[in-house]
């Protein structure tokens, strides 16, 4: 038996078919010799299922995020950013088993468990790097709050009734002011997420850029935008601004903004890393998560072309 390799499972444990695909993940991982790694809570929301998990180590108790090889996860694109949460600052790749709807970060879906799973026992996939985003709340002159993400920190109004009264900064230069519901600053990875709904391009992945996308802007000038990786975005709530505005980052970590504070945010040091199974151009995830109409084209063929 070998217990050296740690690979972390991560699921939707709200969910009945979450619980049965983890069970499964579980019985393959006993059955290589290994001991699967759960998050406590989810290790307990499974116990009160009364499902047999049998012997699991507890992440942060028995083994720490640093010793980690791998993550599994199993559920939607909240899942998969829950799990690049806990193992942040690791070298760790994720690799997703979709259980949701779109699942556009996740890398198979529920029939494509089992394989999934002898890939990772296999060590057979690359790892991708993915660009992040520092995100820190200044107050006057003081960094009151800091934060990271994937996808895309997001200043929304607080209150429904109320629009937020903001004003977007490239590179320590104002660009335009306006009212608006908020403004989304997203990396190429939440390019088809938060930013993706409030108008903003697709970027693919490779591409290294960050975006910022108004929501709602009453405004001639409330195009989306594309910087460099270099550049630093801001987004200052004005003090003429009735009630606070609010920060989120990846929709899992929050900061009140009450008016005259700002957020910074430019390209993180740390990025998350993605294990991926298929070497298909990112064109074909984009089809096929968003399914995308390709019927009559007749490009150059392909063996591995799907569309024909």
């Amino acid at each position: 038996m070998n217990d050296e390799r740690h690979i972390l499972l991560v699921s939707h444990t709200g969910r009945s078919d979450s619980i049965g695909a983890a069970l499964e993940v579980c019985d393959i991982l006993h059955s290589a010799g290994l001991t699967p790694v759960m998050p406590f809570d989810e290790y307990a929301d499974i116990r009160r299922a009364e499902a047999n998990v049998g012997a699991v180590h507890i992440l942060g108790v028995d083994v720490q995020p640093a010793q980690l090889e791998i993550v599994i996860v199993l559920g939607g694109d909240g899942t998969i950013l829950r799990a690049a949460e806990l193992v942040r600052g690791t070298t760790a790749p994720v690799v997703g088993v979709n259980l949701g709807h779109v699942g556009f970060l996740a890398e198979s879906e529920r029939d494509g468990l089992t394989e999934t799973v002898q890939r990772v026992l296999k060590r057979s996939y690359r790892v991708e790097e993915r660009v992040t985003l520092q995100v820190d709340v200044v107050v006057g002159e003081e960094t009151v709050w800091s934060s990271w993400a994937l996808n895309e920190a997001t200043v929304e109004k607080a209150s429904r009734e109320r629009m937020l009264e903001v004003v977007i900064e490239v590179d320590g230069r104002p660009l335009s002011s306006f009212g608006c519901d908020g403004v989304v600053m997203s990396t190429p990875t939440g390019s088809t997420a938060y930013s993706f709904s409030g108008g903003g391009p697709v970027v693919w992945p490779d591409v290294d850029a960050m975006l910022a996308v108004p929501l709602s802007a009453h405004a001639l000038f409330s195009r989306p935008i594309v910087v460099g990786p270099d550049c630093v975005l801001a987004v200052e709530v004005l003090r003429r601004t009735s009630g606070v505005g609010v920060l989120w980052c990846d929709g899992r970590r929050t900061h009140d903004l009450p008016p005259g504070a700002r957020v910074e945010v430019k390209r993180s040091p740390e990025p998350v890393r993605l294990a991926r199974l298929k070497n298909g151009p990112f064109t074909d995830r984009l089809v096929a998560k968003f399914q995308l109409p390709t019927q009559g084209w007749r490009g150059r063929h392909h063996e591995d072309d799907e569309f024909r």
